[in-house]
């Protein structure tokens, strides 16, 4: 209940901040778009990846921080969707996949564009959520936009620690049992905080580490349930069509 009212409000925040730093420096936006691509397909860099390996550490980066971004394939977003009240697993399966694209297409796009347009990017001083605050400062050119990324970062790490306990919980009950679960909440207590001690480079090797860790099982059971998920998907859409036809006919 708590991140049904937080995140959006966070979401909504951060993105029309972002669109303001964006519109203010329009001027700059068709630069750091054809950056962006320049560095993305530039064929030198790309032998200069296969010999040094840049562009294999680049996928790499990026791969594991799009996970950790929008959760893709780890099998952690649909266990809050199974306590979905809904009679159709498909439609609540079209509905989390909106999550990906809000968040990754919306939200790191234009975290992306403001990081280029404001030179944050090029600081090699800067790391983590230092470079976001820079870049909004440097884009609202005074320390609000800072705060906004400090307290839009708040929301999402509280949000954050509820959904994967809650994760965490559903699973710790299934293999356990409830007698377990007074147990699991104080050893997640302890690792969130002493989370807060733990250097942001190892922090990130943890996450690939886990992030893996989740990930294969799920494709594992992604591929062998292919089948079904494809036989339920085209039966709900039929049915989504016939409803429609009868509903046009009706009118």
């Amino acid at each position: 209940t708590a991140s049904s009212v937080i995140v959006p409000f966070m979401a909504i925040g951060y993105v029309a901040t972002s669109i303001i730093i964006l519109v203010v420096n329009y001027d700059k936006l068709p630069a750091a778009i054809a950056l962006i691509i320049h560095s993305a397909f530039n064929p030198q860099a790309a032998l200069g990846g296969a010999v040094g390996f840049t562009v294999m550490k680049a996928i790499q980066s990026g791969v594991a921080r799009g996970i950790f971004s929008n959760e893709s394939g780890l099998g952690s977003a649909p266990i809050a969707a199974a306590a979905a009240q809904t009679k159709e697993p498909v439609r609540q399966g079209l509905i989390s996949m909106t999550g990906t694209f809000l968040d990754t297409i919306i939200v790191c796009t234009m975290t992306g564009l403001v990081l280029v347009i404001t030179g944050a990017w090029s600081n090699p001083e800067l790391s983590g959520a230092s470079v976001t605050n820079y870049a909004f400062a440097q884009g609202l050119g005074t320390s609000i936009g800072a705060t906004i990324v400090t307290v839009g970062l708040l929301f999402f790490a509280f949000t954050t620690i509820l959904g994967w306990c809650y994760y965490g919980e559903r699973c710790f009950l299934y293999l356990v049992g409830i007698r377990g679960i007074k147990f699991y909440r104080f050893m997640f207590i302890v690792l969130v905080g002493t989370g807060s001690f733990l250097t942001l480079d190892l922090i990130w090797i943890l996450a690939d580490i886990v992030n893996g860790l989740m990930a294969f099982p799920n494709l594992i059971a992604l591929i062998g349930l292919r089948k079904e998920i494809i036989s339920e998907t085209k039966d709900y859409f039929e049915r989504l069509k016939a409803t429609q036809h009868d509903q046009d006919e009706l009118a």
